[in-house]
């Protein structure tokens, strides 16, 4: 130590680079935090404004089907192709490009003024928004210690619940009183400082570049080769034709056949969003303590009954719709907690980058299949109501129940522990399933 030097010193300067790094981690968080809350926004928030956008746009469900399902065809073929090639780039490069054409894709359908430039819109959001979910796992990864990782992954859980409960109310409430548009360029408006400040916050995370790759295809016919992995996929599969068959036209179905308002339609999103909040963590619980097989075999003939009931209803209150409602997510969430523990823990450990990537475009091209078929099933009546809805009801019960059986042929590999992070991680990259917020870190 030098002469004159104050005791202590060596000590202060190590906690001041510990003080440092702590608010550039935090700063990391909150940057992903953001970027998870743009991108969840902007996908859900079209189904709500399904009444306007059929009214405004002068389309029936089939169209409306394809807005949705564009942009998950886009994120799903996106997510193959990044699978086999994101390895290769520094992660702070690949998520600044990835997040300003996010943005740009959400700026364009803010412009849309008819239904083919909409869609053209949608698009260009669903490839690069698609891949911004599982970016943000692997930063994650990258930058935070194991140690300190599940307190990492809980921050930016903020994200999703923030979207949920706050988000999309809030977007439903600009869209129904000045425009469907206006929610589109609130959400530019509010990424555009995580963009900014992503250079100033992100290490360049470029360790990874140095090392050998395998060649793309090689490593996506191994990913799809594995039967364990077909197992998880149909699992996917199924699910997401049970989710997606029936949520994209509820807004529609509640508004134009249950008599609910626009101005109502917010609160379904509230109520079902705090339930979830609270339900997550619980069930994660069980799921551990239980068995994520027995959890998945308990909770989902009850989301099949609620499918078939909330596809029925008669002319009932707004309390009544909320609550069934919310009744529905919580089943649907605790089954895909359960059923995304499965699949995680069904995969070697140095194949889970390449098969979560492909689960996620597996999950995209899925859930966009199932809205294009909803969308051809359901018509609208000349006094506006939607017609077959419970026929989609049907097929989405039956989704559901045939579920069970998938589950049971996706086998846990033995001595393949899933941390809480990486399980809470997964099930947050599939909350593009609507109204399937996977909040919360499953202990």
């Amino acid at each position: 130590m030098h002469e004159g030097m104050p005791a202590g010193t060596p000590q202060k300067m190590a906690a001041e680079r510990d003080g440092e790094n702590l608010s550039r981690e935090r700063l990391i968080l909150m940057i992903l935090a953001a970027v998870q809350f743009t991108t969840i926004v902007d996908f859900m928030i079209v189904m709500p404004l399904g009444p306007q956008l059929m009214r405004t746009l002068e389309i029936g469900p089939a169209e409306f089907g394809l807005i949705v399902s564009s942009y998950t065809f886009a994120a799903g073929a996106a997510g193959l192709v990044a699978s086999s090639i994101v390895d290769r780039f520094a992660r702070r490069t690949t998520f600044m490009v990835l997040y300003a054409g996010f943005l740009l894709g959400t700026l364009c359908c803010g412009l849309a003024t008819a239904y083919p430039t909409l869609v053209l819109a949608r698009i260009v959001t669903g490839a690069f928004g698609g891949i911004l979910g599982g970016m943000a796992m692997t930063i994650v990864g990258d930058v935070f210690p194991e140690h300190r990782r599940g307190r990492a992954t809980g921050s930016l859980m903020v994200g999703f619940s923030l979207a949920t409960v706050a988000g999309v109310p809030l977007g439903l409430y600009l869209g129904t009183n000045y425009g469907w548009q206006v929610p589109f360029f609130v959400l530019v408006l509010g990424g555009l400082p995580a963009l900014v400040l992503t250079p100033c916050a992100l290490p360049r995370l470029d360790a990874h570049i140095r090392q050998t790759h395998a060649h793309p295809l090689r490593s996506l016919v191994a990913t799809f080769s594995r039967p364990n992995h077909l197992n998880a996929f149909a699992l996917m599969i199924v699910l997401m034709v049970a989710g997606f068959s029936v949520f994209p036209y509820m807004s529609a179905y509640f508004v134009s056949n249950l008599g609910m308002t626009e101005e109502q339609l917010p609160w379904i999103f509230i109520v079902g969003g705090a339930l979830t909040l609270v339900a997550a963590p619980l069930i994660g619980r069980l799921a551990d303590r239980f068995g994520k097989l027995t959890v998945y075999r308990i909770i989902t003939p009850f989301s099949a009954l609620i499918f078939l009931l909330i596809t029925h209803l008669p002319a009932v209150g707004v309390v009544a719709i909320v609550s069934i409602y919310g009744a529905l997510m919580v089943c649907n969430v605790g089954r895909m907690i359960a059923a995304l523990a499965l699949m995680t823990g069904s995969v070697e450990p140095h194949e889970r980058g390449g098969f979560l990537s492909a689960n996620s475009s597996v999950q995209h091209i899925a859930s966009g299949l199932a809205a294009s078929i909803g969308g051809l099933i359901i018509s609208q009546a000349p006094d506006g109501k939607l017609e077959h809805f419970g026929t989609v009801g049907w097929i989405a019960a039956a989704a559901t129940l045939a579920s069970l059986w998938l589950a049971g042929r996706v086998h846990i590999l033995p001595a393949q522990p899933v941390s809480a992070a990486e399980v809470s991680l997964i099930a947050a990259e599939a909350s593009v399933d609507v109204g399937e917020p996977l909040l919360g870190t499953i202990e």
